[in-house]
């Protein structure tokens, strides 16, 4: 049932509408990603308003990964709060996250439950869009992140607003924002004890480093960091583009595998030569490679003095004829 309230039209009000309308679709279902927090509620709210307006539909699918005591009643709260802002359907998904040790720790196996979660959601609703609650300070900390682990320009890209049925009204806008907009509309969230936690990586660079380095750098790092990735997606996707391009011209099917040309390999910088590399080895393979075995293999192209096979994890790597061969391993 639709709530009566009508909340001022303030400007954290204002400013989280605006950023929803811009990529609400025009017409189908949408569903919010709700967690009950301050960031995944304004969200909802904002949604509810600007899709009555727009004559969409709108949703919530609820996840609840049964991580802590009570995790079905704060799920059961915020289904009722996503019915009375008006949204419809309304789907409480339980989940099993699996064990953490199987790579990635917690907050990872959460992760991949949680995003299975909201596909299965869409495909059963019909629904052409999933919204999320990602802020800019999410942003930030992700690229932060990234840096620290040197995971290179795909970590430090951090999220787009647009990912195939997933969208992120929200990355331009501060966490400060969205709990201004709930006190604002009168709404009550859930701060998740986990997001206290400093076990926890991310909650130690949301904590404790992002707030070292605006007391030491002054203020504006974590817009300097979400400006970073920005700016690193556009070139990332400038280059992909001219991955797709060469690939075509380069690359040909061997007799168990794909066969890449050594000289035009060699003929390009060493980004869209590694790009190459990673992009057939995924794309054939369905492996991902490390930077250190990326390079080994480009250095069959830039450094070539007889080396033996290389045996990388999931494919196998030689040079024959002027053409690097990909062999699936074993």
């Amino acid at each position: 049932m639709q709530s009566d309230r009508r909340p001022r039209l303030t400007p954290a009000v204002a400013d989280i509408r605006r950023a929803v309308r811009a990529v609400l679709p025009t017409d189908g279902l949408v569903l919010v990603a709700l967690s009950g927090g301050a960031d995944s509620l304004a969200l909802a709210a904002a949604t509810a308003f600007e899709a009555s307006r727009a004559g969409v539909r709108a949703g919530a699918v609820i996840v609840d990964h049964a991580l802590q005591a009570g995790s079905a009643a704060v799920a059961a709260t915020a289904a009722e709060q996503a019915r009375t802002l008006g949204l419809d359907p309304v789907l409480v998904v339980a989940v099993t996250v699996e064990d953490a040790s199987s790579g990635g720790g917690p907050e990872a196996s959460a992760r991949t439950a949680r995003y299975a979660a909201l596909a299965r959601a869409a495909t059963e609703t019909g629904a052409s869009a999933v919204l999320l609650g990602h802020t800019l300070d999410d942003q930030a900390e992700t690229v932060l992140l990234g840096l620290a682990r040197g995971s290179g320009p795909t970590s430090l890209q951090g999220m787009s607003v647009r990912n195939g049925i997933y969208a992120r009204p929200l990355l331009g806008i501060r966490r400060a924002l969205t709990r201004q907009f709930c006190m604002d509309s009168g709404l009550a969230w859930w701060d998740d004890p986990h997001n206290l936690d400093p076990r926890y990586t991310r909650v130690r660079v949301r904590e404790t480093v992002l707030p070292v380095l605006e007391w030491e750098l002054g203020p504006g790092v974590a817009e300097a960091l979400a400006r970073t990735a920005d700016q690193l997606r556009e070139d990332s996707e400038a280059l992909d583009a001219m991955v797709l391009e060469l690939i075509e011209e380069i690359v040909e099917h061997a007799e168990a595998g794909i066969a890449v040309s050594v000289g035009a390999l060699l003929a390009n910088p060493a980004a869209l030569r590694q790009r190459i590399i990673r992009y057939v080895v995924e794309s054939e393979f369905g492996v991902s490679l490390e930077r250190t075995h990326t390079l080994a293999v480009a250095r069959l192209v830039t450094d070539w003095h007889g080396q033996k096979t290389l045996d990388l994890p999931g494919v196998r790597v030689e040079r024959q004829d002027g053409m690097l061969v990909f062999t699936a391993e074993g």
